[in-house]
């Protein structure tokens, strides 16, 4: 026969003269992980290991203290590393659509900025007045009077000739002119054309005739027009560089060692000489009237000044001139642009622009050298953002690009900045179960995230690790300024972290859902202007943070007792019983209890779920009722078919039923209904079974005790109720206060059961019975009634011919 619980099971109190300390404040803080040392080993692994594709994945519940653990490694290990080299992205001035990246030494790329934007602003004065100066002007004068000598020559040569024919030459708009002569005077339009025909014939002839003769002289013209034109450039780069030289030679004696900025100034250089009227002001003095005065005058000095130097400037995409170390990036909003960046666009004049000034960096970008952390939860939040990573990941570059085009959606032209190789180390934090999602789902993902690091729930609830809590109440009064705990509330906090783990022999390391209570304990002790929280306060805390959540539990237990929900707790009936279950509305959970009802009858269908049927019935549920028909057929079906219909049914039960924690409940009442023998119902049961009649551990055990509890109180204790667990359980009970004070008082009573048997004779008050070596069962007990019965109906299914399916 099952006994009661000793009370000393019900909960696993601490002693407050355990504690080492009379209040937290004498006390020091600590900055240890407490409780993850398994995770805390594969962390250090996966941040030391260098190679490609050893990334981590940080699995734990929230609250469990990822995220500070990770903080804290990164702290300690970012700043035993070398510093990130800077990035910058500069002008293509060969396609100004593909920008170039440069690497640059740490904290370099500010200089850069720097000296570019002097060297560029000393130019844009030094270079007009090169070419204002008395010197240019004469240089110019002197190199392009020699052409006009040449020119004036040949022209003189080429008039002389025409002159014989009876033409003269004259330079117009359009190059030379062949004019006829006569009588020494030049002939208009109007007047060749008032010639005779016969006169206007003889003067084309002659002019044709010419035409090989003036035809060499423009030849010559026009060579000597090109060379001018090269004399005037070659002087122009002449000057240019006299003006500029000196500060194009220091930008390359202090960059010369850096390969990308050297071969940057000489292109700089070369697109200076080709576009000097740029920097001369030609393009102000070109304006038309119109045009300035379709561009309001803010608008026309910034692109007068801004747009035509624009191409010279340099973007800093990385700066690591900060503190010693790595680089270390929380990213918070994973969208595609935050981590690979983007390439922003503006409107000028209902046209949308872009350049290589408007690339920003993401935070891949940022933590290119270093560690980059980010939520996966969040991560998958946004479209293309995991694609994205992958990718840079696996290329071992970062490109910027819109993710439609990635996707082959964006067909516009648009800037495709070059690459930068990358070398980051990614640590994603989530929850076990996405961990399993990817690495079924996504064949990228186990070569990639090589490194798991498991934050457990729970730990031993030993001393250590009690002076481990005690030290991080400790630490969190300290650093949030909250009252400090007495040993009296350290002892409570004890107890609360071994209900959160559901555990008497654990403690909880969810700290954000502690450090939660101690901070409306403060609340409370703040009111009352209390030295220090004492238990009262975390009582208090513990029972508000029900109250202000239990309105449904409430509304379930009114219903119970005016009978709305029927639930009888005492008396025996056949083939109903009290089953317990849990429901759970976000953050709170509590214990429901509900009717279980069984009818059977003869025939061949064996057991049918109502709840299944119905399609409230999930697959946990209907995998425990299944096993029922397996245990009743290895019991009882040795010698004869098992000719049974039995119905099952949760009563009043509309929302859905899961989890094979009553399929023990469930049996009990189809052997009641078996065997005839009435179900006490003062008695509550949960548990699962196996075939082989073994009850097995449920969850949420103190939940649903405190449920029935709850009814039994509000209906009249009587000393009688009571609820059977499986015995595997006990370990788990960690029930409140007032349970176990009606306990105590014998009002109360907690029977843990180890197989089927044991739990029907209790249930009945009648022996189970054990099978003879014949096979039978001894007379009067339950297992000889049920066996009994499934006979009769075997034979009563046998004459009226049901067939077998």
């Amino acid at each position: 026969m099952i006994k009661s619980l000793e009370t000393r099971d019900y909960r696993a109190v601490y002693d407050p003269g355990l504690v080492e300390c009379s209040t937290t404040e004498t006390l020091n803080i600590t900055e240890e992980i407490i409780g993850q040392d398994r995770a805390q080993k594969a962390l250090r692994f996966g941040l030391e290991i260098q190679e490609k594709g050893f990334n981590i994945y940080v699995a734990g519940m929230p609250g469990t203290g990822r995220r500070t653990a990770v903080k804290k490694f990164l702290d300690e290990l970012a700043k035993t590393k070398s510093k990130a080299d800077d990035w910058i992205y500069v002008n293509n001035f060969v396609n100004p659509y593909e920008p170039l990246a440069i690497r640059l030494p740490p904290g370099m790329s500010s200089q850069v900025k720097t000296d570019m934007a002097s060297f560029i602003g000393e130019a844009r004065r030094a270079l007009p007045r090169a070419f204002e100066s008395d010197d240019y002007a004469n240089k110019r004068q002197e190199a392009l009077g020699k052409l006009d000598t040449e020119r004036e020559t040949i022209v003189g040569e080429v008039n002389e000739s025409a002159a014989k024919q009876g033409f003269t030459i004259q330079i117009g708009p359009t190059g030379l002119m062949i004019i006829p002569v006569i009588d020494g005077k030049p002939l208009t339009q109007e007047e060749f054309e008032a010639l005779p025909k016969e006169t206007q014939g003889e003067i084309l002839r002659k002019r044709e005739a010419l035409d090989v003769d003036l035809r060499s002289g423009f030849r010559h013209i026009r060579e000597l027009d090109a060379k001018g034109m090269e004399v005037v450039n070659a002087l122009n780069n002449e000057i240019a560089l006299y003006a500029i030289g000196h500060l194009l030679t220091g930008l390359k004696e202090k960059y010369g060692k850096i390969p990308g900025i050297l071969t940057y100034i000489e292109n700089v250089q070369k697109d200076i000489l080709d576009n000097l009227v740029t920097f001369l002001g030609s393009a102000q003095q070109q304006q038309q009237p119109q045009q300035q005065e379709q561009v309001p005058p803010p608008f026309q000095q910034w692109l007068a000044k801004d747009l035509a130097f624009r191409k010279y400037e340099i973007n800093v995409v990385v700066d690591n001139a900060g503190p010693d170390g790595a680089p270390v990036v929380f990213e918070e909003t994973p969208s595609y642009q935050n981590l690979l960046g983007k390439a922003e666009k503006e409107v000028q004049f209902g046209v949308v622009t872009t350049d290589f000034m408007m690339i920003r960096p993401g935070s891949v970008h940022k933590a290119n050298g270093g560690y980059l952390v980010i939520p996966v939860l969040d991560l998958f939040r946004y479209p293309f953002a995991w694609d994205g990573l992958k990718s840079a990941l696996k290329t071992e570059k970062v490109k910027i690009e819109e993710p439609g085009e990635q996707a082959g959606f964006i067909a516009t032209r648009g800037l495709k900045p070059q690459p930068i190789p990358l070398n980051v180390k990614v640590i994603l934090i989530g929850t076990p179960d996405i961990n399993q999602i990817l690495n079924q789902g996504d064949p990228d993902y186990p070569e990639l995230f090589k490194v798991r690091a498991d934050f457990d729930t729970v730990m031993d609830r030993n001393e250590s690790n009690v002076r481990s809590y005690a030290a991080y109440i400790c630490t969190l009064c300290k650093r949030f300024n909250l009252i400090h705990l007495d040993s009296t509330a350290i002892a409570k906090v004890v107890e609360y972290g071994s209900r959160l783990a559901d555990d008497k022999m654990k403690l909880s390391t969810r700290f954000s859902s502690v450090a939660d209570l101690i901070r409306e304990a403060n609340f409370y002790a703040m009111q009352e202007k209390a030295k220090n929280i004492t238990v009262r306060h975390i009582e208090k805390a513990v029972g508000e943070k029900i109250y202000r959540s239990n309105l449904i539990q409430q509304k379930i237990q009114e219903f119970i007792e005016r009978g709305v929900y029927l639930i009888d707790i005492e008396g025996s009936q056949v083939g109903q019983i009290n089953g317990l279950s849990v429901m759970e509305l976000g953050d709170f959970a509590f214990g429901r209890p509900s009717r279980v009802t069984a009818s059977v009858a003869v025939g061949r269908d064996g057991i049918i779920d109502i709840e299944r049927q119905a399609q409230l019935g999930g697959p946990t549920h209907t995998k425990g009722v299944l096993i029922l028909g397996g245990y009743l057929a290895n019991k009882y079906a040795q010698d004869k078919p098992l000719s049974m219909t039995a119905k099952l049914v949760f009563e009043q039960s509309y929302g859905g039923v899961d989890g094979d924690s009553a399929s023990s409940t469930e049996l009990y009442a189809i052997l009641s209904s078996l065997s005839g023998l009435p179900l006490k119902q003062s008695i509550a049961v949960t548990g699962s079974v196996n075939q082989r009649g073994e009850v097995q551990a449920i969850g949420g055990v103190n939940e649903k005790l405190e449920g029935f509890f709850e009814v039994c109180k509000a209906k009249g204790l009587t000393g009688q109720q009571g609820a059977m667990i499986p015995a595997s359980n006990v370990q788990n009970l960690m029930l409140k206060e007032e349970l176990l004070a009606a306990a105590k008082e014998g009002k109360f009573a907690i029977y843990p059961a180890r197989t089927i048997d044991e739990g029907i004779e209790f249930l009945t008050g009648v022996p189970a019975g054990e099978r003879q070596p014949d096979g039978s069962y001894q007379e009067g007990t339950v297992n000889y009634l049920v066996n009994r019965r499934l006979q009769e109906m075997a034979e009563m299914a046998r004459e009226f011919q049901i067939p077998l399916r």
